[in-house]
């Protein structure tokens, strides 16, 4: 949530963010509306509020017909009292709640516009010629199914369309890159940490997870649960409703869980293979900071995720995403795409982003500050999950089938440095 002082005194900096969203800028209109309802009614219910004590004095040392007149007052002060804290609650509950709507304000620098409007900040590495070579581009269903690595026929069996099996070495495979990942996050200062994958539905609502997006999300309704998209979910919660202390710097934590997607509105894309499925294994690392560190560390986060991709050998580029295509949570959202040679493409695997103090509003998690408290930045960014095995065997495969392993794997895979295929 955004900072209703900054909504006051600066509502033409939120419309713009909202426009640069594609969202209403209306709804900052509504807001204050309903913000200014809130405070004219906790006013007059304070006011009441006072009246209602003195009175209560006057009582104690009034007599007779006179004491009767105050007593009848009183009831009647009760009774208003009452009625202007149910409107001042009920205002305060609909200002919160059309606030909680707003995206978080853009960093400066954020391209405006839509999914196709990102800005393209580096390339590294250079994709591979494999015509100059005389390998035959496979995807990398086909490579999987070659190694006996990928089973989505007996997947979509069991559980439906866009499940899968990894098998033999794909299950392997999948193992060595999450846990590379998750030992770069722990010598990097990150906590490992296996999240819970239901949360409720307080939780969900305090990420930003609940808003337009709402129907991508997974919900146990005789549970009152969703089950997550992220480990970021569960990791932002883990604080939620304390007081947290960042003297020593930002709280690091490094998320192994299962995630889940509906993919809803998705039909017809990326049907073959795992590219974009409804489950799937994810290390997310996730941070605590100082607001004024949150955009240092997100430029830490990319490096890491960065460094991760290069140990993997893989050509990617690093993209600015546009306004319009952040989460509503995120300020600002760095996006790292590796080269998918089947379809000549760039194809995400990694996005990290800073959501600033909006997702620690939503869940009461703040420091102790000169003047009280006041809410701390979160950042996320994700350095291993099961996507990036379609980048893995595709820029790595060899003629006859089989794959290489990049280095940084091998130790994971009993120092295999081939996958070969199952004849």
């Amino acid at each position: 949530m955004i900072d209703l002082k900054l909504l006051r005194s600066t509502p033409d900096v939120v419309r713009e963010s909202q426009r640069s969203r594609g969202d209403d800028p209306g709804v900052v209109d509504e807001v204050l509306a309903a913000d200014a309802a809130n405070r004219a009614a906790l006013q007059e219910f304070e006011t009441a509020r006072a009246e209602q004590k003195l009175l209560g004095k006057d009582v104690a040392k009034a007599q007779g017909e006179e004491k009767q007149a105050l007593l009848a007052r009183t009831k009647e002060l009760s009774a208003k009292v009452k009625e202007l804290q149910a409107t001042a609650d009920a205002a305060a509950t609909r200002a919160v709640e059309l606030a909680r709507s707003l995206g978080n304000i853009p960093e400066p620098g954020v391209p405006s516009g839509g999914e196709d409007d990102f800005t393209v900040m580096r390339h590294v590495g250079t994709p591979r010629d494999f015509a100059a070579e005389g390998v035959e581009v496979q995807d990398h269903l086909a490579i999987g199914e070659g190694l006996k690595a990928i089973d989505m026929e007996r997947g979509a069996k069991v559980s439906g369309a866009r499940f899968y099996f990894l098998t033999g070495i794909g299950a392997r495979l999948e193992l060595a890159v999450l846990n590379a990942a998750m030992d770069l996050a722990y010598r990097r200062g990150f906590s490992p940490t296996i999240t819970p994958t239901l949360v409720r539905p307080e939780t969900m609502a305090g990420t930003g997870f609940l808003g337009k997006h709402s129907d991508e999300i997974y919900f146990l309704e005789r549970d009152d649960l969703y089950l997550v998209g992220t480990s970021e979910v569960a990791l932002a919660g883990y604080h939620s409703d304390e007081i947290i202390d960042l003297s020593d710097g930002p709280l690091r934590y490094a998320g192994w869980s299962a995630c889940y997607r509906r993919e809803a509105g998705s039909a017809g894309r990326d049907t073959r293979g795992i590219i974009r499925v409804h489950q799937f294994h994810k290390v997310e690392m996730f941070a605590y900071a100082h607001a004024e560190d949150a955009a240092a560390e997100h430029e830490r986060f990319l490096s890491i995720e960065e460094e991760m991709l290069q140990a993997l050998e893989l050509p990617y580029r690093v993209i600015d995403t546009a306004a319009g295509d952040l989460g509503s949570s995120a300020a600002r959202k760095f996006d790292c795409e590796a080269w998918l040679p089947s379809q000549e493409r760039w194809m995400e695997v990694t996005s990290t982003s800073n959501c600033t103090t909006y997702q620690a509003r939503r869940l009461n998690t703040r420091e102790r500050v000169e003047n009280g408290t006041a809410p701390v930045a979160t950042i996320n960014g994700t350095i291993g999950t099961t996507r990036w095995l379609v980048a893995l065997l595709e820029n790595h495969q060899q003629a006859d089938g089989s794959v290489h392993v990049p280095e940084v794997l091998r130790p994971y895979l009993g120092g295999l440095e081939v996958l070969e295929p199952v004849r």
